[in-house]
């Protein structure tokens, strides 16, 4: 895990150099063990490392070969390194214990199509003396990130956008687009992000920079590259296919040459996780978990059971819910897109990495591929129900005004908003389910009468007309929404900045491309993650299975009216800096959510307050 920065097709190349330094130390927190830079007249490129596998100097880059005919500079790990190794051997003399060095040999067999051999993680940049060409890559499911902005000066790029905006080569302006974007889902999808101008390189592409301008090209997606299932497979086989793929997963993330872990709360994913950790390894796991004094938010119970089943060296890590509280300006001061959730990651990965531990597994992904959350049910009962779309809209949208004047709250108005659509089932709703404001609200907070498209709508459109089995179009707009867009990118910029690797065995992209092939009948959640769990048999007890979901559900409305009180409004003070947003309707959602009006929930808040200490602390104006 590392951080890569660069500039292509620049003007000056003292002044490129510069900037690229600039960069560097701009995200130094991303690879504290080394740092390098490499230039020619085509590219400068930067490079932060986080050692991990190969820790010696050897691995430092950028990385040459071959008297600069290749360069790269590598965000990330490519897993299957070894078996590519042995593969490439016969046409590459190795020099070093690096997965960096096996981009080059592989680069040198395949040309671009490398990617599609690698199992990982990635963002990279690879210079290629012969053509003259630069290419820039990331993972399939976009694990790494990867930004980058055209400007006068050149195509800047590096891992995070604070690197980007350090050069003083793009305006720090938030568009109408991007702020629409963020009101709606706490969040801004890919290819966009927060600044206007500022694009991020899309998972499963690539992208080929030269002399003549750049082009990008998509080698992977989750809907064409799933797998065919013959009708004919049992269900046991299916099972058994998992259990293979998810032990092969973690086994090819157990590698590394630095001490590492496994976060475990307790709950399926990360059980699951850490169990097969320890039937795959005869050395004890290293486990850790966050708990809590207060009985309503800990989870210790179950991860203890799970770290004494499977003997790992656990630690947990007791907190208050005011020491959660105090650590919130810190996530937030780490945030390097805005984001609505978030801080959580920032906890467990600081302690986690004062532990001594420079790398940890984590079960996020399982929810996602395993139709582990409620949308994944109340899109079945809706494909289910078609016949309401026999009842005149004109009465379902009165029946939704009714609702909403005899129980107030955000979870009827979202109801009588579904039931105002022009079409009830999964396309035209699914949209709604992670909306945070309502098309009204953004258009009193941006004083605009036209809002601008939603891409959730656009993707929705997309896959929901697609050849997949149900379940498995949800799990594509989970990935390449929330997933994608909101906990991936919380969990790369707060663990990277506690310099800590995260690594997600559920998101290997062959299990995903396997169990988006398999049928509802087989993957139907009677029980939570009934699919996953029955994979492992009997590798974790049933009290974790059957288990409620809890999460970290702390008291943030109550939080919120007290002690981070004037911490909030100034925050909210803060976004008079950006000019699409109607000040006076933000302060106006605030008095509302002050005064406990019951549309204005604390969730609807926040994003706003986090997005004012961005604005704040990027000097955005």
């Amino acid at each position: 895990m590392c951080g890569i920065t660069g500039i292509a097709r620049f003007n000056q190349r003292p002044l490129a150099e510069e900037r690229v330094r600039v960069m560097n130390r701009c995200i130094a927190h991303r690879g504290p063990d080394a740092e390098g830079l490499w230039s020619n007249d085509l590219c400068v490129l930067g490079h932060r490392r986080l050692s991990i596998i190969d820790t010696s100097a050897q691995g430092n880059q950028p990385f040459h070969f071959d008297q600069d005919r290749l360069v790269v500079v590598f965000n990330g790990e490519i897993y299957n390194y070894l078996e590519l190794k042995n593969e490439l051997a016969a046409g590459f003399s190795f020099q070093t214990q690096t997965d960096t060095e096996v981009i080059i040999a592989a680069y040198l067999k395949w040309g671009t199509d490398c990617v599609s051999h690698f199992f990982g993680m990635f963002a990279f940049a690879l210079y290629d003396r012969d053509s003259n060409q630069l290419m820039i890559a990331r993972d399939r499911l976009g694990v790494k990130p990867l930004y980058y902005a055209q400007t006068s000066d050149g195509l800047v790029f590096a891992s995070e956008i604070r690197a980007l905006l350090s050069t003083g080569l793009i305006e720090k302006k938030i568009g109408l687009n991007e702020l629409c974007d963020y009101l709606r889902y706490q969040t801004v999808h890919a290819p966009g992000s927060i600044i206007e101008g500022v694009r991020m390189l899309m998972p499963g592409h690539f992208m080929l920079v030269s002399v003549d301008g750049f082009t990008i090209q998509r080698y992977w997606d989750a809907t064409s590259h799933r797998a065919h299932i013959s009708p004919g497979v049992s269900r046991s086989e299916v099972l058994q296919h998992i259990e293979d793929l998810l032990t092969s997963s973690v086994e090819l993330r157990m590698r590394a040459d630095v001490p590492f872990g496994a976060f475990l709360s307790g709950g399926i994913d990360s059980s699951i996780v850490v169990g097969l950790m320890s039937r795959i390894s005869e050395h004890r796991a290293k486990t850790f978990s966050i708990t809590f004094h207060e009985k309503e938010f800990d989870e210790s119970p179950y991860s203890e059971l799970i770290a004494q089943k499977f003997k790992t060296d656990h630690t947990p890590i007791r907190l208050r819910a005011n020491d959660f509280l105090e650590l919130i300006p810190d996530a937030l001061n780490a945030m390097d897109h805005p984001s609505g959730d978030g801080a959580n990651t920032y906890v467990v990965s600081k302690v986690t990495r004062e532990a001594g531990v420079k790398m940890a597994l984590s079960g996020l992904g399982g929810d996602e591929v395993f139709a582990g959350y409620d949308v994944f049910k109340r899109m079945m009962a809706l494909e289910q129900k078609a016949w309401l779309n026999l009842t005149p809209k004109v009465l379902r949208k009165s029946a939704g005004a009714l609702l909403r004047s005899i129980k107030p709250s955000v979870a009827t108005d979202k109801l009588a908003l579904a039931l105002g659509s022009d079409r009830l089932d999964p396309e035209h709703l699914y949209p709604l389910t992670r909306q945070i404001l309502f098309e009204d609200d953004i258009q009193r907070l941006t004083n605009s009468t036209s809002i601008t498209e939603n891409p959730m709508r656009i993707l929705s459109s997309t896959v929901f007309n697609s050849d997949l089995p149900l379940l498995s179009k949800v799990s594509v707009m989970e990935m390449e929404t929330y997933m994608q867009n909101t906990l991936l990118r919380d969990a790369d910029q707060m663990s990277m900045a506690h310099a800590l690797e995260i690594r997600v065995p559920f998101l290997d992209h062959r299990l995903v491309e396997y169990v988006l092939g398999v049928s509802d009948t087989f993957k139907y959640p009677h029980t939570p993650k009934e699919l996953l769990t029955a994979s492992v048999g009997d590798l974790i007890p049933r009290e974790i299975i059957d288990r409620p979901k809890m999460g970290f559900t702390f008291p943030w409305a109550l939080w919120m009216r007290n002690e981070l009180n004037s911490f909030c409004e100034s925050q909210l003070q803060a976004l008079e800096a950006v000019q699409a947003l109607n000040h006076a309707e933000v302060m106006t959602l605030w008095k509302r959510f002050m005064n406990n009006d019951k549309h204005i929930t604390w969730s609807r808040i926040w994003p706003l307050v986090v997005l004012g200490h961005w604005v704040k602390e990027h000097d955005i104006h």
